[in-house]
C-alpha cells in the first residue's frame, strides 16, 4: 500500500470549502484534471479525467465541516481517501491522506515507489491547487 497525504491553509470560510468539495457534480468546473464527473447515487459517484479514464468513488464517511472519507477504485489502483477539515477563524485547514494499492504488478511499490511520488502526490498537490483557485 501506498500512502500520501497533504495539508494545507484556504484563505476561505470551512463552509464554503466543504460546499465545494461535497459538490462533485460541479468537479469539472473547477479541477484541470477532471472533465465530468457522473453521479450515481448520494454515495456513488465516477470521476473521469481529462483523457476520460473513469475511477468509481464511494463516499463511507461524512461528519459535517469535519470530514469526509471515500474508497476509490479504477482498472489501475484501489484505495481509500480521507478528508479532515478544521476551522481556523477565516481560514481552514484541510489535510488529505490517500491510501493506495496498485493492481498491476509493475506498479506495486518498492519503497518509496514512482507511483508515490508521482501519481499519488501529483493528484493530491492538483486537487489543492485547484480547489485554492476555484476559492481564491
Amino acid at each position: 500500500m501506498t500512502t500520501s497525504n497533504i495539508k494545507a491553509i484556504i484563505q476561505c470560510d470551512i463552509h464554503k470549502i466543504w460546499e465545494t468539495i461535497l459538490a462533485v457534480e460541479c468537479y469539472h468546473t473547477w479541477r484541470s484534471d477532471v472533465s465530468k464527473t457522473e453521479v450515481i447515487d448520494e454515495k456513488h459517484f465516477i470521476e473521469y479525467t481529462k483523457d476520460g479514464y473513469p475511477t468509481t468513488f464511494t463516499v463511507t464517511v461524512v461528519e459535517p465541516h469535519r470530514r469526509w472519507e471515500l474508497d476509490m477504485e479504477n482498472s489501475h489502483i484501489k484505495g481509500h481517501c480521507t478528508g479532515v477539515f478544521a476551522s481556523k477563524g477565516s481560514e481552514t485547514e484541510i489535510e488529505f491522506t490517500a491510501y493506495v494499492t496498485a493492481k498491476k504488478l509493475f506498479m506495486r511499490p518498492i519503497g518509496k515507489s514512482v507511483f508515490e511520488k508521482v501519481y499519488l502526490k501529483k493528484e493530491l498537490e492538483q486537487f489543492v491547487i485547484d480547489l485554492k483557485k476555484a476559492l481564491g
